[in-house]
Order: C-alpha cells, then sequence, then structure tokens
C-alpha cells in the first residue's frame, strides 16, 4: 500500500491515517468555493490535511485554515504533513472533536468530507470504523456545529454518496440550510440504468432569501476509461499526470 499520495505542489502522507487519500477528498478540495482573501476556513475532519492542503495552494495560503481532527494518529500525520508544505503558516491543525470544539471566530467556509455510513457492519478497526461511520458524527449534529461556526454570509461545502446525501438535503432543510449547489459526480461517461451517480458535491448556505440551487453533473471516466477533459480541468492543479490547470478553479 502507498505510504502517501504526491500532488504537483506538495506530498500527503497518509501511511498513519485510517482513511487514506481518496477521490472523494481529492474532489472536495477542487469543488468547495473560494471565500474571499484574509477569510477564514475551518476543514471539519481533516484526516491527512489533503483538503486542507489543497485550499491553501488554491488561496495561495493568503487564507488562516483551521483543521480539526479526532483522530490523534491522523492529527499527527496531518500536522507533520502541513510542516513539510510550501504554506505550514497558513494551516492550524487541532486534535479534538468538532461537536466540542469551540472558535472565537466565524468561518466563510466549512469543508467536510465527512463519515457517512449508516446502519452497515462495522470495521474492526476502531479507528476506520470512527472515520467511516455516522454514529462518530450524526449528520444532525454536523449540521447543527457547522450552523453555529458559519458566517452568515459563508459556505459549507462537503461530498457525500448520493444515497447519504438524499438525507442529508432533506435533513439540512429542516435546519434552516440552503442548497446553493449540487454536483452529481459520475464514475464513468454514457452512463446507463447500471451506471448510476457515485457521489454528490454540495455547497450550503445559510442565507434568509431565497438561493437558487445551481445543478450541475461531473463525470470521472470518459467512455475509452481515461480520465475525462472534465475531471482532469478540475484537478489540473494537482493531479502530476494532468495538464496544468487553474489553483483557484
Amino acid at each position: 500500500m502507498s505510504a502517501g499520495f504526491q500532488c504537483k505542489k506538495f506530498y500527503v502522507a497518509h501511511d498513519q491515517c485510517a482513511m487514506k487519500v481518496g477521490t472523494d477528498g481529492l474532489l472536495l478540495g477542487a469543488f468547495a468555493p473560494l471565500p474571499a482573501p484574509d477569510s477564514d476556513i475551518l476543514d471539519i475532519g481533516a484526516g491527512s490535511g489533503l483538503i486542507s492542503l489543497m485550499l491553501a495552494q488554491r488561496t495561495a495560503g493568503a487564507n488562516a485554515i483551521d483543521a480539526i481532527e479526532l483522530d490523534p494518529a491522523a492529527a499527527e500525520q496531518a500536522a507533520v504533513n502541513v510542516a513539510n508544505s510550501p504554506w505550514p503558516n497558513a494551516i492550524r491543525l487541532i486534535k479534538g472533536d468538532i461537536l466540542t470544539y469551540s472558535a472565537g471566530k466565524r468561518y466563510r467556509l466549512i469543508v467536510s468530507n465527512p463519515p457517512f455510513f449508516q446502519q452497515s457492519l462495522l470495521s474492526p478497526d476502531k479507528r476506520r470504523t470512527q472515520a467511516r461511520h455516522t454514529d462518530s458524527l450524526p449528520f444532525g449534529a454536523l449540521l447543527q456545529k457547522a450552523g453555529q461556526l458559519l458566517h452568515s454570509e459563508g459556505s459549507f461545502a462537503l461530498i457525500l454518496p448520493v444515497t447519504s446525501s438524499r438525507e442529508f438535503i432533506q435533513l439540512a432543510r429542516t435546519q434552516g440550510w440552503q442548497i446553493a449547489q449540487h454536483c452529481t459526480v459520475f464514475s464513468k461517461a454514457e452512463f446507463s440504468k447500471a451506471d448510476k451517480p457515485q457521489r454528490s458535491l454540495l455547497c450550503l448556505r445559510r442565507t434568509t432569501g431565497p438561493v437558487a440551487t445551481v445543478e450541475s453533473q461531473l463525470v470521472i471516466h470518459a467512455a475509452d476509461g481515461s480520465y475525462s477533459a472534465q475531471y482532469q480541468h478540475l484537478l489540473g492543479a494537482f493531479y502530476l499526470k494532468f495538464p496544468d490547470g487553474a489553483d483557484n478553479v
């Protein structure tokens, strides 16, 4: 198993993390809408620090990023990854539980690649179970905490399996959230009934006025199995083998 993942401008070691660098984190790190320069960002469940590092690259280190991680081993490794990156002063690693976290500020952007398995078999690895199952961070509690920490003009971006996202969206609306963006992610082009959507990239707001949801689709693989031009454009600033893309896409 790989000890880490090499991006164009930074390296993410993940051998001490229950959840390794994967497509979900890469998608969210590139999708999340950037706030204004000098405004604060919060990464809930930072893991290896991948998403925080992607946001630091996209903002050229101009935004202060707080990254909170419950698992001590993952938090330690994320701190090392940050220290070895080009933006060691932009990201602050916090070892702790987001549900008990208190901040004396409101964030303009909150991102999370949260646990999403519900009512499924638990892994014998307790750290992996914590990272993957909603027992450690129920959707309702996550939404409530994000609402407490988000600036009135801020955005909450996250990625979920399509099946989980339906419940999450319904619950979010009951708590006063509005869906500003909803990108449905497909694994393959020319999808048929067998090629169902895999993930939902969401951007939520808490504004009082009506928000029109911007719907979009993203296809990861072209019909021939190669990465699609759309996916390469989104991740071009990070994947070594993709043509260069803008950091702040």
